[in-house]
């Protein structure tokens, strides 16, 4: 068999993955329907009629909202979008061709949404991939543990998703990890995947507990669920691919009272790491019921993209460099080696910024350094110090990117 999709999806580097549904118009999260915080990590207080009753009549996005999606995506250095075509809730974005009527086509919306989403895609050069649930808290053959009748609605499920919407770059199942002990994920369904779609990745997210664990024969990439990827090993015969996938909210679906938002540094570095080890960052936003993504993950998505704009020949088109070292992260690409210095300051006076000094770069090769550039400024060389070391200085007062990247060459 033919696994060149596998390599071709470990070279598109950045991805966003975007959490929308019913739950969205409630703007608490994701599992609003299944826990609420009332000092602990309670039941929901309300039924699923209750829940449906509450947040379908709210439910209808604003026209352009995947093009909107799409276009963020694009200016944020993605070459990617997964997006929840099904999630927990049992909501459909698309239609379901009859198996029932609790989808977007018979919401207020009234239209396919998982449609609008690949046109966009199309439209702004992103490959779609589908999220889609395992677990199930309104279909009755889940609830009632009727597993054989419940896969087989998830079979027909995944083969509308498989048969209408064109080339697919992949699929991405979540709630493994919730399924009663002893029953198990038919591989049957990966199978079907792999025939109708065969170049479409297929993902297992194995959950908190088990990162980069492979969780299937027929899979093509593990994940590491908001956690530190590692370097995944595969055979020649079959190669996987490794998935880093975090959020830039504490929730993944939009809730308008959560106010932590990660840092740009910090969602650099977890870029630059995860491209480190050769894997993917799938990082996520939450719209809001109209589809809009909220304004600081939006922004944050954008400060990525500035800094991607300048050097993402690197971080997503180069590989994870044979050699090691001390200070960076370290890359390769057509015979030249790029340290990726994170957590670099700016310099200015001593009564602004007290944290000057200069980063130092180790090499651990008996090879020597032949000459040094800096990337964003090529006439700024680094200082030599040893054949293997250099240090490279702050950003000018000005400027404040977060990273600086070397190339240096070996002899």
């Amino acid at each position: 068999m033919d696994y060149s999709y596998v390599k071709d999806f470990k070279k598109l580097g950045f991805g966003m993955f975007v959490h929308y549904g019913l739950y969205s118009t409630l703007e608490a999260g994701e599992w609003y329907f299944a826990c609420a915080f009332n000092g602990g990590y309670i039941k929901s207080p309300i039924s699923m009629d209750e829940y449906i009753e509450k947040a379908l009549p709210k439910f209808n996005p604003k026209k352009n909202w995947a093009r909107d999606l799409c276009r963020l995506a694009k200016q944020s250095g993605c070459r990617y979008v997964t997006m929840t075509t099904r999630h927990h809730e049992g909501f459909s974005l698309y239609g379901t061709k009859g198996l029932n009527e609790y989808d977007a086509p018979h919401s207020p919306a009234k239209r396919d949404l998982v449609k609008e989403f690949v046109d966009a895609c199309h439209e702004y050069g992103m490959k779609p991939f589908f999220y889609h649930t395992v677990i199930d808290w309104w279909q009755s053959d889940f609830q009632k543990g009727n597993f054989e009748s419940y896969f087989e609605y998830l079979r027909k499920s995944i083969e509308i998703l498989c048969t209408n919407y064109g080339e697919v770059g992949g699929f991405w199942f979540d709630g493994t990890w919730g399924l009663p002990e002893g029953v198990a994920f038919p591989d049957e369904i990966y199978k079907m995947i792999h025939r109708l779609q065969p170049k479409a990745i297929v993902t297992n997210n194995t959950g908190l507990d088990f990162c980069g664990q492979k969780g299937g024969e027929e899979i093509d990439c593990v994940t590491f669920e908001r956690g530190k990827a590692f370097p995944v090993s595969s055979k020649e015969s079959r190669p996987l691919a490794g998935e880093v996938c975090d959020t830039i909210s504490d929730h993944w679906g939009y809730a308008k009272d959560d106010l932590c938002v990660k840092s740009y540094s910090q969602l650099l570095n977890e870029l630059i790491d995860t491209r480190a080890c050769g894997c993917n960052l799938l990082l996520n936003v939450g719209p809001k019921g109209n589809g809009d993504v909220p304004f600081m993950q939006k922004e944050i998505m954008l400060s990525l993209g500035k800094w991607l704009k300048k050097n993402r020949f690197i971080i997503l088109d180069a590989e994870p460099a044979s050699i090691r070292g001390e200070g960076a992260c370290f890359f390769e690409k057509d015979g030249k080696y790029y340290a990726v210095v994170k957590d670099v300051p700016m310099a200015a006076d001593v009564h602004v910024q007290r944290v000057l000094g200069k980063k130092v770069v180790q090499v651990e090769t008996d090879r020597k350094i032949v000459s040094a550039k800096m990337v964003d400024r090529p006439q700024e060389k680094p200082i030599m110090e040893g054949k293997n070391q250099f240090r490279i200085y702050p950003f000018g007062y000005g400027i404040s990117y977060g990273a600086r990247i070397a190339e240096f060459k070996l002899k």
